[in-house]
C-alpha cells in the first residue's frame, strides 16, 4: 500500500516526499511484474507518478486532503501515461484509462485514509513534529 511513502510525504513534508517517491518509484519501475514499453511511459507511471504521492506533503495540516492531493497526483501521471502508450486519443481511450486507474486508486485512497486516520486517533502515528 502507499500508507508509508503518504505517512512519510506526511511527516516530512512536499520536498521530502516528492523525493522518496520518485526514488521508490525507480526502484519499483525495476521490479519484476513492472510493464515498460516505452521511456517516457516509465517514466510517468513510475517515477513521477509515485513522486506525485509527495505532494500530499503540502497539505500535511489536512492528512485526508493531503492524501487525496497525493493520490490525485499519482492518478494523472498515470493516467496520462495511459492515454499516451496505451490507447488512442479517442474518447474511449480517455474514458478506459480513467477507469484503468480510478479502479485501484479510489480503494487505494479509501483505504489508505482509513488506515492513516485509525492510526492518527489512535495517536500510533504521530505527523507532526
Amino acid at each position: 500500500g502507499l500508507v508509508p511513502l503518504l505517512w512519510f510525504a506526511l511527516r516530512r513534508g512536499m520536498k521530502y516526499g516528492v523525493f522518496a517517491g520518485f526514488v521508490y518509484g525507480l526502484i519499483h519501475a525495476f521490479l519484476p511484474g513492472s510493464y515498460i514499453i516505452h521511456p517516457v511511459q516509465g517514466l510517468l507511471d513510475y517515477p513521477l507518478a509515485f513522486a506525485a504521492l509527495g505532494l500530499a506533503g503540502a497539505v500535511k495540516k489536512i492528512p485526508i486532503v493531503g492524501i487525496a492531493v497525493g493520490i490525485i497526483g499519482r492518478f494523472l501521471c498515470s493516467f496520462a501515461a495511459g492515454i499516451v502508450f496505451f490507447t488512442s486519443f479517442s474518447i474511449d481511450g480517455i474514458i478506459g484509462s480513467a477507469v484503468y486507474n480510478g479502479i485501484y486508486l479510489v480503494p487505494e485512497f479509501i483505504i489508505t485514509a482509513i488506515v492513516i486516520y485509525i492510526l492518527l486517533k489512535r495517536k500510533l502515528l504521530n505527523i507532526y513534529m
